[in-house]
Formats: C-alpha cells, sequence, structure tokens
C-alpha cells in the first residue's frame, strides 16, 4: 500500500501564503491556506488504498479553522518536519516514512494545490507502480508532487535548490541522474499569487479555497464586506 504523504505548514496569520497581501490580509490569507489544506486533506482520504502521512511544521493551536483541522487529521499519522531548508526537511519526511513504512512506496504532495482530486491522485499512484519515480511539475517551474518507489531516494532533494524557476527541471535530472526510470505526472498549477488563487479556484468553485477567495473578491467589491 503506497504511502501518500502531504507536507503542509501550519496556517497561521502573517507565517502562510504571504505572497496573496494584498489583495488579501495576513488572516484571510490563513484562512485560504487552512481551505487549501482541509480541501487537500479530504481529497488524500478520499484516495482508495492508500495510508495518509502527514509532516507538518508549526502550531496547529495557533492556526486558522484548527479544531476542523484537528477533526480532519483523525487517524493520520502525523510527524514534525526536521531540518534546514525544504529539501533537508523533504528528505528526513520521506527517510522517517521509509522507516515507518518499511518498503513501501510514496507519494508526496503539499497543500499549495487545492485542485487534487481523489481520481487524480490514484492515478499517480498507479502511474508509480510502472516507474521508479514519478514528478508533478508546476507551472511556475517547481513541482506539486513526487513519487518514489523507493523513498531512500529522497536524499536527493537535499542537493537540489528550493522554490526557483529550476526546481522541477534540476529535481527530474537528480532522479534520472541517479539511474531511476522517471515518469510524468500531469502539470498544475500551485497557489503563490493572487492570479494564482482566482485561476484555482475556477478549477474547484465547489470547495472551500473557493469560498475563501471569494470572501476576499467580494471585499474588494464597492460596497463590498471589510
Amino acid at each position: 500500500m503506497t504511502v501518500l504523504l502531504v507536507v503542509a505548514k501550519a496556517p497561521v496569520a502573517g507565517a502562510v501564503k504571504t505572497r496573496l497581501c494584498p489583495p488579501a490580509t495576513p488572516a484571510q490569507a490563513a484562512r485560504i491556506a487552512a481551505a487549501a489544506l482541509r480541501d487537500t486533506l479530504d481529497a488524500v482520504r478520499a484516495t482508495p488504498g492508500v495510508t495518509p502521512v502527514l509532516a507538518w511544521t508549526g502550531r496547529l493551536t495557533e492556526a486558522e479553522d484548527s479544531a476542523a483541522l484537528t477533526a480532519a487529521l483523525a487517524g493520520w499519522s502525523v510527524l514534525d518536519q526536521r531540518g534546514v531548508g525544504l529539501g533537508d526537511r523533504l528528505a528526513n519526511a520521506y527517510a522517517e516514512v521509509a522507516a515507518a513504512y518499511p518498503g513501501r512506496p510514496v507519494l508526496q504532495i503539499g497543500m499549495d494545490t487545492p485542485q487534487v482530486t481523489p481520481t487524480g491522485l490514484a492515478a499517480a499512484v498507479l502511474r508509480l507502480r510502472a516507474a521508479d519515480a514519478v514528478l508533478g511539475r508546476a507551472r511556475d517551474g517547481g513541482w506539486w508532487s513526487l513519487g518514489l518507489r523507493d523513498p531512500r531516494h529522497a536524499q536527493v532533494l537535499r542537493d537540489v535548490p528550493m522554490s526557483t524557476p529550476d526546481t522541477g527541471r534540476d529535481t527530474w535530472a537528480a532522479l534520472t541522474g541517479r539511474g531511476l526510470r522517471t515518469a510524468p505526472l500531469p502539470v498544475l498549477r500551485d497557489v503563490d499569487e493572487w492570479s494564482d488563487a482566482l485561476a484555482v479556484a475556477v478549477e474547484v468553485p465547489d470547495g472551500r479555497f473557493a469560498r475563501q477567495v471569494a470572501v476576499v473578491r467580494l471585499a474588494l467589491l464597492p460596497g463590498g464586506l471589510r
């Protein structure tokens, strides 16, 4: 059974989604992040045949929507992120999962793609069965998902510069340079800027994420709630 690993940050005002400000306030940006995370957790929970694990950083008690997030994580294994820099934290999370679930493949996603669906995640899990690795690139040059048949190969991430326009390309090169047969996943838009939030909300208009984006849009209209 594949481990579906979600890497996330506590949605605390001023600490997450700061590039949505303006037009969002720090509190609104945190609520958008919380909604994105809850939509993601729902998609993972509805994906058949996976074991859900969360690698977490930050204080859940200080997060927006903390009670609902706590309830959504019932039954999940939760790990604390460790390391300096994102590459280290990702590699350490994979290593902990490998130790806790020996012999299992790992598919990892973040909290910036609330448009993911159980069907799409199940397809990624299936694709990983026929490859050593799968990589879903993001439109901004990064990546939104990485799957490894042997999660110990995540050590390569320690040497990949993260959060750059070339992170997706560099990660692919690191995987293939290690001799891994790597297959692509669909390219998705992750939510970094306000334009991303608007575009993704259109993709999933019925989700919590879209509702929180709509709250900010309403506040921007003449006479809107502020």
